[in-house]
């Protein structure tokens, strides 16, 4: 290999329902020389993740996706790939608490080219599997593929922090 040709980085997963910005971001990536892989849905991207073969290093994926949330699909991945980091990206106002609840990065849409690099850089090299200053509330959350959370991450229990004998 001579040395104007250079190495492909870490793999990454995007996944995105809308065409236009995912095309924009596997661009991104690829000049960034990162292999990238892609997918219009949850589904489809878990199905494409079984087939492809070695380490996918980062999950990309938007928040808000008909069919399966990012959310669901970065819980169904762990299951399968508990290495694997997780960057979840929406437009929405208050998303991002909802995704740094699984200590897991988050990007706002839009956002320009050199902040996406960076920001996939940071997770790609945090020990965390997120982003500087990210924890997850309930680390469980990322590995047991038992719970009723891994199962359907989308459907969330309400809780209550009352004794059940109060009134009485």
């Amino acid at each position: 290999m001579s040395d104007s040709r250079k190495r492909k980085l870490e793999t990454i997963l995007v996944v995105d329902d809308a065409e236009m910005l995912r095309t924009f971001v596997v661009a991104i990536l690829e000049r960034a020389d990162f292999n990238v892989i892609s997918a219009d849905s949850g589904p489809y991207a878990i199905a494409l993740a079984e087939k492809t073969e070695g380490k996918i290093d980062l999950l990309l994926t938007d928040w808000d996706m008909p069919e399966m949330s990012g959310i669901a699909l970065g819980q169904a991945l762990k299951v399968t790939r508990p290495d694997i980091h997780i960057m979840q990206m929406s437009g929405g106002a208050h998303d991002t608490m909802m995704v740094m609840n699984y200590g897991w990065a988050f990007l706002q849409k839009p956002f320009v080219s050199i902040k996406l690099v960076e920001m996939v850089n940071e997770v790609l090299h945090s020990p965390n599997r997120a982003q500087p200053g990210g924890e997850a509330f309930d680390s469980r959350l990322d590995t047991s593929p038992k719970s009723a959370q891994a199962k359907d991450p989308d459907n969330h229990a309400v809780e209550r922090n009352e004794p059940n004998d109060r009134g009485k």
